[in-house]
């Protein structure tokens, strides 16, 4: 079983990228830097040398990983982690709050139905919120 444990990323090695299983990173001369010589992303080392990060990305986020010794591990973001449930609750107590504002109970039933409506639809638009993130 091999070691969790993140290591210093060494400028002068090549390791496998990332992003392709048969790609490897080359570090670029005179900078702090790995190309792909398969899939041509440049690779940017960051913090003290234990993280790299993805330079330019279509992703809307940065990509980033640790290397363990023998593979990359995804480097996690603790602002985005932090704040992402606190994003979901604010859309949700939103998305509550204005649905149960527009419904229109039916003649029969009480304000109870106008809550528990609208409830079910914030969790069940929330829910598909966090799964589409999830990604």
């Amino acid at each position: 079983m091999h070691s969790q444990k993140v290591q210093k990323i060494d400028l002068n090695n090549d390791y496998p990228c990332p992003c392709r299983r048969r790609g490897r990173l080359v570090p670029i001369t005179l900078t702090e830097a790995f190309g792909c010589n398969r899939c041509q992303q440049i690779f940017v080392v960051q913090e003290n040398g234990y993280v790299i990060e993805q330079l330019s990305t279509t992703y809307p986020y940065k990509r980033a990983w640790r290397w363990t010794g023998h593979q990359w591990n995804i480097a996690h973001s603790s602002l985005a982690s932090g704040y992402f449930p606190l994003t979901l609750a604010i859309i949700f107590g939103l998305l509550f709050l204005l649905l149960l504002t527009t419904l229109n109970a039916p003649f029969s039933s009480s304000v109870t139905f106008r809550v528990i409506a609208a409830l079910v639809l914030s969790m069940m638009l929330v829910l598909m919120l966090w799964l589409a993130c999830r990604r």
